[in-house]
């Protein structure tokens, strides 16, 4: 954990006055934040005040150190795939002056929606040139909204998307399956807790992401979530 003094506000480093833009990361990994901090703490205006691996560590650090920008990923944990979004929207409700920029591997055109409205001001993949996360990073400093390519373009279909059909309803034993999706348990750990086969467990999950009209296992968590059938 790097060990700088707190600030006294929140808010753009280009709005404060301030000669640094302040980035705090987030990410489960180490040697990511590692190689991350090395890279922008070359450019003159960018200073990695902060790190975490966890969202309540995200929580405290930010409380702590104040920073302008919180650089994370969506993945922060073996068990979820977006956990990042929930730490997303609870950074934004608590520290809306801080802009979040999300970092990560995925790209789902559903993720990328939902990662904007919990209040994330930009969406860039983990293999973006060093130079459009940098530019990124300043965009949203001054408080503009940020996106390479692939993410604009996925933000774009993910708005174009037709709505899930109410009559695409799921069988018991699929809300069963989604429920342990929920718990983010694997196809084969569904099928040992339901004494089904691994196969018949990926075709259950199959059959729900086509009728929530979703393309990940995170998607249809959150899409069930939203239809009432996780309780």
């Amino acid at each position: 954990m790097i060990d700088t003094p707190t600030r006294p506000a929140e808010g753009t480093a280009a709005a404060s006055g301030a000669a640094y833009v302040d980035i705090m990361l987030v990410d489960d990994h180490a040697i990511v934040r590692q190689g991350l901090s090395s890279i922008l703490q070359r450019e003159p205006d960018l200073r990695v005040v902060a790190e975490a691996s966890s969202p309540r560590q995200a929580m405290a650090e930010v409380e702590r150190t104040r920073p302008d920008i919180v650089l994370m990923d969506l993945k922060l944990s073996a068990s979820s795939d977006s956990e990042g979004i929930d730490l997303c929207a609870e950074l934004t409700r608590a520290h809306p002056g801080v802009g979040v920029l999300v970092l990560t591997t995925f790209l789902d055109d559903q993720l990328v929606l939902r990662a904007i409205r919990a209040g994330a001001r930009g969406y860039v993949v983990k293999d973006v040139d060093t130079s459009a996360l940098i530019r990124a990073i300043r965009d949203v400093s001054r408080g503009e909204s940020a996106f390479d390519a692939r993410s604009a373009a996925a933000m774009v279909r993910g708005l174009n998307a037709p709505a899930v059909e109410e009559s695409a309803r799921l069988t018991q034993r699929e809300e069963e399956v989604l429920v342990l999706l929920a718990h983010g348990l694997s196809n084969r750990d569904i099928g040992r807790e339901l004494f089904v086969s691994e196969t018949t467990a990926k075709f259950h999950v199959g059959n729900i992401l086509r009728k929530l009209g979703v393309a990940s296992r995170a998607e249809a968590v959150y899409q069930g979530g939203k239809l009432g059938l996780i309780r």
